[in-house]
């Protein structure tokens, strides 16, 4: 692994403890993946964030990091934390767990992240451009960018994300090569146009496939689709790119005709709907895994309106905070039902600590809520859930 006489000097400690130490860590995950050397990156959105997942030593690294001198160097972007900022009381936080996912925060910002919190920050506050090489952490949104955008990321750790942040660098292997990017089978799909199929659907191919690259015919994602089917896959397997013919910026690239071929249509929708759905009923209904776009809190939003809440489950409604202040008249509408949070997810949360069934409409959410967070699943498309509490 070659380095530069610049970089080899930031190993060396020559720019200070906090930009060593990311030196040492990048360096580390390129001999082991036999990078050639470093590439300079755009951007990087950082995992590790919620306090749940992360815990006193994450804490702790985090203030060692910040008392080294560490800053990031380009756009860097939050996943979601533990709980929202201002509303975490309703999400049955405890006060001590708050004021540490505060300090997380806090010792982020100090490094010059954006606190924005969001597992889609593509949608606004960070979005590569074709052929960026970035680093990113959060599974659904690195898959969302090398796939739908065309910037070029590997399935970074929370750690990794952030030395390449601080170094506006990271290795040069896997996916950030042309060679690591050919799709590597055929997906015949035969779905409806509905958003919950196409989250089925991933969960359908991560399921078969496990990893590989996917190249897609007969389905038009756009972005809504795009984000629940990365997510799943990620979550289902491990894919962290996928080509849809006709769609995506790549997949015009590249001869496919003597690739396996696998068709996906009814019964192995209904397979993976089986695989995400152990529960017969639900305390609380989570939405927003990956978080809610505009469209989607619009959609709900015309859903439930005119009608009342019945019932005892809660409802969350996840989305970034920049979605929840532009749609000010939607969320009025979702708010009648239960909160509409920022910075979180249902993921991320303690929820176990007060439920153990949770609805939702996303696969991703379906494979963690039952590890992460001790939950029976009902995984539904959105307009069959709301029936339980509209």
């Amino acid at each position: 692994m070659q380095l530069t006489d610049s970089e080899q000097a930031i190993l060396d400690g020559e720019s200070g403890e906090g930009a060593q130490k990311a030196m040492e860590l990048v360096v580390a995950l390129g001999k082991i993946y036999n990078a050639d050397g470093l590439v300079d990156i755009t951007s990087a959105h950082l995992s590790g964030a919620s306090y749940k997942t992360i815990g006193d030593g994450g804490l702790k690294y985090l203030e060692d990091m910040v008392k080294g001198g560490a800053k990031v160097s380009v756009r860097s972007t939050l996943n979601p934390i533990g709980m929202d900022r201002e509303r975490w009381a309703e999400m049955h936080i405890s006060e001590e767990f708050a004021k540490k996912q505060n300090r997380i925060v806090d010792l982020y910002g100090q490094m010059g992240i954006q606190t924005t919190c969001s597992c889609t920050p593509y949608t606004g506050a960070n979005l590569p451009k074709l052929g960026d090489h970035v680093a990113w952490a959060e599974s659904s949104a690195l898959s969302f960018v090398n796939s739908m955008v065309g910037a070029r990321t590997n399935r970074e750790g929370g750690p990794g994300a952030l030395a390449a942040a601080i170094l506006g660098k990271t290795a040069n292997y896997g996916l950030h090569k042309d060679e690591n990017r050919r799709p590597t089978v055929v997906i015949e799909a035969d779905i409806g146009d509905s958003l919950f199929e196409h989250s089925l659907l991933g969960q359908a191919v991560g399921m078969r496939i496990g990893g590989g690259i996917p190249y897609y015919r007969g389905i038009r994602p756009g972005i809504e689709e795009g984000k629940t089917m990365a997510a799943a896959m990620a979550a289902a397997g491990a894919v962290a790119m996928f080509h849809v013919e006709g769609v995506t910026p790549e997949a015009s690239r590249y001869d496919v005709s003597d690739l396996e071929v696998i068709h996906i249509g009814k019964e192995e929708l209904k397979e993976a709907y089986e695989k995400v759905n152990t529960a017969d009923d639900v305390q609380l209904i989570a939405l927003g895994c990956p978080h809610l776009t505009e469209r989607e809190v619009h959609e709900i939003a015309m859903m439930l309106k005119g009608k009342k809440k019945r019932g005892d489950a809660e409802i969350w409604f996840c989305t970034s905070r920049a979605v929840r202040e532009k749609c000010a008249d939607d969320v009025r509408i979702l708010e009648e039902f239960g909160p509409v949070l920022a910075d979180t997810c249902m993921v991320v949360a303690p929820i176990e600590g007060t439920f153990s069934r949770t609805g939702t409409n996303s696969c991703k959410a379906g494979n963690y809520l039952p590890t992460l967070c001790s939950q029976r699943t009902m995984c539904q498309d959105i307009a069959q859930l709301l029936k339980v509490i509209s």
